[in-house]
């Protein structure tokens, strides 16, 4: 349903201008933000960025993908948001491993309140390394993010009993494997560390100064930070496999659609989400993941759901390219 006028074509693309600097906001492996945007009169294109990609941790593109994936919910969220009826095409040339998404819209209709308010958290969620508080979540908060997850094309399995010991292991397994290789610690050193001016990569004031106290292991970047890791210890937590069907571009896509859904649906929620990507990045630790699923998916992320200790100063938020940065070929076309 289409309410109001037929829209004009400068509004058209001032919308999609308006998204695609949403979708720059979106979460991403080691705030590398791996997209480029097109905007033009016909639509709003998604490509990925391969010069922002982690040639030795993620040599593939899954968490290129993924990331992508995030940035295309978060754009369309913004469409939805401000009363457009945004239509998308995944994988829109077969030709072209980089195009990985073409946005049109088709009119308008009045968001829903959901909608605003998801988009609303765009801007309240974060990453915070430090350990979650002793109160548990609630089970009807968990049900509300997996099935945020679903909705999206994927699943999210909440790993339990043997599963979290055997995650733990393998969290520890890929740190070591990580840290023990030369050219994985060169290409963490590029994107983690100070502060950033490059306005990519995680900067020190958003790592822990020591380990934070949990059951399964963070990354290990191997350099401390500036952030207080904060107190006590995440026995509460609860961690959920994100996994997909398939273990194609286009699943690892979906992957990020429902990375971004659950994540915001979980700041609606009160609800602290940490991603740990290092247990899939190595073959074998991704493996041990593959099995906890007994042939459901395949992994893509696994997630860390808490409460976050409200007396904590809040993370500083991580830098964001300009929209300059993350345009294709380096400028919105005006109408």
């Amino acid at each position: 349903m289409t309410d109001g006028p037929e829209p004009q074509a400068d509004e058209v693309i001032e919308a999609y201008r308006r998204a695609a600097e949403v979708g720059g906001r979106a979460p991403s492996v080691h705030n590398t933000q791996p997209w480029r945007w097109l905007a033009t009169r016909t639509g709003l294109e998604l490509r990925a960025d391969r010069s922002r990609q982690l040639r030795v941790a993620d040599p593939e593109g899954r968490l290129l993908t993924i990331s992508c994936g995030a940035a295309l919910h978060h754009a369309l969220l913004a469409l939805h948001a401000a009363g457009w009826v945004p239509q998308v095409v995944r994988m829109p040339d077969a030709r072209s491993a980089d195009a990985l998404a073409q946005i049109t819209v088709s009119g308008r209709q009045a968001a829903t309140a959901q909608q605003r308010r998801l988009f609303d958290e765009i801007d309240v969620r974060h990453t915070d390394r430090r350990p979650t508080i002793g109160h548990k979540v609630p089970h009807d908060a968990l049900e509300l993010i997996r099935q945020a997850a679903v909705n999206h094309g994927a699943g999210l399995h909440r790993l339990a009993g043997p599963d979290l010991d055997d995650l733990a292991v393998a969290a520890a397994r890929a740190n070591e494997i990580g840290l023990n290789d030369a050219d994985q610690r060169t290409e963490m050193d590029y994107w983690v560390g100070g502060t950033r001016p490059t306005r990519t990569g995680v900067p020190s004031d958003a790592v822990p100064q020591s380990p934070p106290q949990t059951d399964v292991p963070g990354r290990d970047f191997g350099r401390p930070g500036t952030l207080e890791p904060g107190h006590g210890h995440a026995h509460s937590a609860v961690y959920g496999l994100l996994f997909t069907p398939g273990d194609q571009p286009g699943d690892w896509l979906r992957a990020g659609e429902a990375l971004s859904a659950c994540w915001l649906k979980a700041t609606d929620l009160g609800v602290a989400v940490l991603p740990l990507s290092s247990v899939v990045e190595v073959p074998v630790t991704r493996q041990i993941l593959h099995r906890m699923l007994a042939g459901a998916g395949h992994p893509m992320l696994v997630l860390r759901f808490g409460l976050a200790d409200p007396d904590q100063a809040p993370v500083p938020g991580t830098p964001r390219l300009p929209a300059e940065r993350t345009t294709w070929p380096g400028q919105i076309p005006q109408p």
